[in-house]
């Protein structure tokens, strides 16, 4: 059986090889880039409707729509079939995990458990990889612990750490939690490749693109749209310079919440973005002047949707939306805030393939 498995995946390439399972899958994050790198993405799970489209027309894999609380063994274990290198991934909602909303959230908000379901489905299918990607607070907490000893204790190695996704070609400050684990052996991601010094920046990114009015869309990609800005934030973006704050104003154009002691401290918001350098973290809230440092660098709006996709890696062409069919910002920036970027996706998909490569080498030489 041994001699057998490893001629069969000799035969072909080794990123086909591995079959993947993606739960929570959103619109494709995650699964674009480990199909980038060459992995079989059969099947992505989500409870979001709003995900169906955008995943389907841009990922070969297909969709279905269920909460992971009730999907059964054989949903997972089916797109599986008799693959020699099975990979379920997971990348469950990071919000009540997140920073913003930690304080907010409780252990009785049902998407505190999600891990739990993952646990449950990696113990029932047995897949021999596992990924996981969230924000780094959730490393704090027991439901990770736990769930880390349910994967030592089903044989994994198990291998996680927070990343800049700045240091892996995304030009993003984005950092977050990656888990890696397998049953082949020690499993690690690979290494940085994009050094400080090198880091792909706003400019890279988005600096070709269409030039944009607030309130105006592109004739040529309907997702390249910015949203209207009430007169006094107009005032407000054409005082600010990129980089600053709300800080650099005439006190007439600031808002009186952040005039008070407790205001003081969200010197981010209302401000523009650096064209040399990775932008900040896309959160779901980027179409918006005043929801961080998501002014355009020098246009007088906030980013558009395009915009903050690019700067999440989905590459230019992704869609979100049917033709002709009604675009609701709120809906789509939703949909790309919660995506895991697509380098980081392929970064992942690359590090698996590197392991399983380096097992296989090693089970010729003991051969």
């Amino acid at each position: 059986m041994q001699s057998t498995l490893k001629y069969r995946v000799r035969k072909k390439e080794i990123g086909a090889s591995v079959r993947c399972v993606d739960l929570f899958c959103g619109v494709g994050g995650l699964t674009n880039g480990l199909e980038s790198a060459g992995i079989d993405v059969r099947l992505g799970i989500d409870i979001d409707p709003d995900c169906k489209y955008p995943y389907t027309v841009n990922n070969k894999a297909s969709f279905l729509l269920k909460s992971v609380e009730d999907i059964k063994e054989f949903e997972v274990s089916g797109p599986f079939d008799d693959a020699p290198f099975t990979l379920l991934a997971g990348c469950a909602p990071c919000q009540p995990f997140s920073a913003y909303s930690r304080a907010r959230t409780q252990e009785s908000d049902e998407r505190w458990h999600l891990l739990e379901h993952f646990s449950r489905l990696i113990q029932a299918v047995r897949p021999r990889l596992v990924t996981m990607e969230n924000v780094p607070l959730l490393a704090r907490e027991s439901v990770f612990s736990a769930f880390n000893a349910i994967l030592e204790q089903e044989g994994f190695e198990v291998s996680y750490g927070v990343v800049n996704c700045a240091d892996y070609g995304i030009p993003q400050r984005r950092r977050r939690l990656v888990l890696l684990a397998s049953r082949l052996g020690k499993i690690d991601l690979i290494k940085p490749t994009t050094p400080r010094g090198y880091h792909l920046t706003v400019r890279d990114a988005i600096g070709d693109l269409p030039p944009l009015g607030a309130g105006e869309c592109s004739e040529l990609d309907p997702i390249h749209q910015a949203c209207k800005l009430s007169p006094i934030n107009l005032q407000r973006i054409q005082a600010s310079r990129p980089g600053g704050s709300w800080h650099d104003w005439d006190k007439n154009l600031i808002a009186k919440c952040h005039q008070k002691p407790s205001g003081h401290s969200y010197g981010s918001v209302y401000g523009r973005m650096v064209w040399d350098a990775p932008s900040p973290t896309m959160t779901t809230q980027f179409y918006g002047f005043g929801n961080g440092r998501f002014g355009h660098p020098d246009q007088d709006r906030a980013i558009s949707l395009r915009e903050g996709a690019i700067l999440q890696s989905f590459p230019k062409t992704y869609k979100f939306v049917p033709e002709n069919r009604h675009i609701y910002k709120r809906t789509i920036a939703r949909l790309i805030g919660n995506a895991v970027p697509v380098n980081l996706g392929a970064i992942i998909g690359r590090s698996i393939i590197y392991h399983v490569k380096q097992w296989l080498e090693l089970q010729g030489r003991s051969a």
